[in-house]
């Protein structure tokens, strides 16, 4: 099953040969009690186990991780043809968590949605520059928000890393512009890196 815009709970569950079911928490439990545990537990047949719970969680977190095929995905709720529906309903659709309002027809908001898909892709462009030469802005590198000078190596070609001496970043990464950086450094979106090698 599915689990969208919700993270994986912090429940500790390992099933043992012996010993009845251990149930602990670290902190208060307001959804489900010891007797709680071991009656879901019994229900699916497990006798042997250790249960840590790491935060307050209900029963059907306790469910997910026991059956351990549930994926947690963040998703998006765009609604579409908002020029059909009036203003009020409008606002109350875009003030909900997670959700864009749109309009195909009318290119409402698009530019919004755009930018909503790669906050929760948690994407970043990079842009290469040569020796020399003016940094290429018609193309860029797609990288994960944590990226680092190594990662963007990577994505150009398999063996820089292993040539790398420094590179030099413009951009809000840095404190100045230009600065010489190590191969850890760690690179922000529309950044601009010139990689030179040994």
């Amino acid at each position: 099953g599915l689990r969208l815009n919700k993270p994986k709970p912090n429940i500790y569950f390992k099933i043992r040969k012996t010993g009845g079911v251990a149930f602990s928490a670290m902190c208060a439990l307001t959804h489900v009690s010891e007797k709680l545990v071991q009656m879901i537990c019994h229900e699916y047949k497990i006798f042997h186990a250790e249960v840590l719970f790491r935060e307050n969680c209900t029963a059907d977190d306790l469910i997910d991780v026991i059956c351990g095929n549930r994926v947690y995905l963040k998703c998006i709720y765009c609604y579409n043809k908002i020029d059909c529906i009036s203003l009020e309903e409008v606002d109350r659709l875009a003030r909900q968590e997670h959700s864009v309002v749109m309009s195909c027809e009318l290119n409402l908001n698009l530019d919004c949605l755009l930018e909503s898909i790669w906050d929760h892709l948690a994407l970043i462009r990079i842009y290469t520059k040569k020796p020399g030469k003016k940094p290429d802005f018609d193309d860029c590198l797609i990288l994960r928000r944590s990226a680092t000078i190594e990662h963007v190596c990577h994505v150009i070609h398999r063996t820089i890393v292993s040539n790398f001496r420094y590179a030099i970043v413009w951009g809000t990464s840095t404190k100045y512009n230009p600065q010489r950086v190590g191969i850890s450094h760690q690179v922000h979106d529309e950044d601009v890196v010139q990689v030179v090698k040994k």
